[in-house]
């Protein structure tokens, strides 16, 4: 049932005539869902704003909360969401304190002079507005909470794959986990931002904490010491452990003459032989 704006108007009153009991009856109808996690003030303060945002939409003729006139509670809803989902809050948590409006209003209606038919369908038509609203805040909420769990899932690939300079003109890759496309990508991207930013020819690709190797986790890896040859770049394999040899050797996969060592310590000495020719050679 949409409302109308008579009806509008006439909640609007109301939430103004009845300002302290209907945020205090609201308060109170939330801090049951909240239990503690917030105190009374801060959802005093919240709930006021809320009560003064349905007010101007009302007062505005809204009958829908994507009308003009709730631009600014769509912002507070919005709002809202966005501080529930930083603070742990669940979405049903958080579109209760919007439906909890409901109740406080209810109250003022059922012990007032004028609770007759008509008070009670409009209030059927306010109802239905404040679903609508705790509907934005519930999908407003699951949309920021899924960017925050994207944006944290980003921090802890960065982190899982670090690119580490061992001395001057070689740098490492300690790849601990398993490798798919995301994670290579990552993985490609910061190595070859690292051999820009130190000039380093050597780059050392440890997979001893890689639990399993297949053609895909091959081919990812394949392709990020191609992309470091394009740079100038030589890179070691190590941590080819006798399982991972097997399985390299039965999938027929080839690694050309990319050079390929048991752990990271060979790798390591096998640098070392490098640099220290070409030092002799100067």
């Amino acid at each position: 049932m949409a409302l109308s704006s008579e009806q509008g108007n006439r909640f609007a009153d109301l939430l103004k005539g009845h300002e302290d009991t209907v945020i205090a009856s609201w308060t109170d109808e939330i801090s049951r869902t909240v239990r503690g996690r917030l105190s009374r003030a801060e959802l005093q303060r919240q709930t006021s704003e809320l009560q003064k945002g349905f007010q101007t939409a009302l007062s505005g003729g809204a009958s829908d909360l994507n009308d003009d006139a709730a631009a600014e509670l769509r912002a507070q809803l919005t709002e809202l969401s966005n501080t529930r989902a930083r603070q742990g809050f669940t979405a049903n948590e958080t579109a209760v304190s919007v439906f909890a409006l409901k109740e406080a209003v209810f109250q003022v209606i059922k012990g007032g002079e004028d609770a007759d038919t008509a008070t009670l369908r409009d209030y059927i038509g306010f109802s239905a507005f404040v679903d609508r609203a705790a509907l934005f805040t519930f999908d407003t909420y699951v949309r920021i909470r899924e960017e925050l769990i994207a944006d944290q899932a980003e921090q802890l690939l960065e982190l899982s794959t670090p690119v580490v300079k061992l001395w001057e003109g070689v740098v490492a890759v300690p790849l601990v986990g398993t490798l798919d496309s995301a994670r290579a990508q990552v993985v490609m991207e910061r190595l070859l931002q690292t051999l820009v930013d130190t000039g380093s020819p050597y780059a050392i690709i440890d997979i001893t904490g890689v639990p399993a190797v297949d053609t895909q986790v091959a081919q990812h890896i394949l392709k990020t010491v191609v992309a470091a040859r394009l740079m100038g770049a030589d890179c070691i394999i190590s941590g080819i452990r006798p399982q991972i040899a097997q399985t390299i050797v039965a999938l027929g996969i080839e690694f050309g003459d990319i050079a390929t060592k048991a752990s990271l310590a060979d790798a390591l000495r096998h640098v070392l032989r490098l640099t220290g020719t070409k030092r002799q050679e100067r």
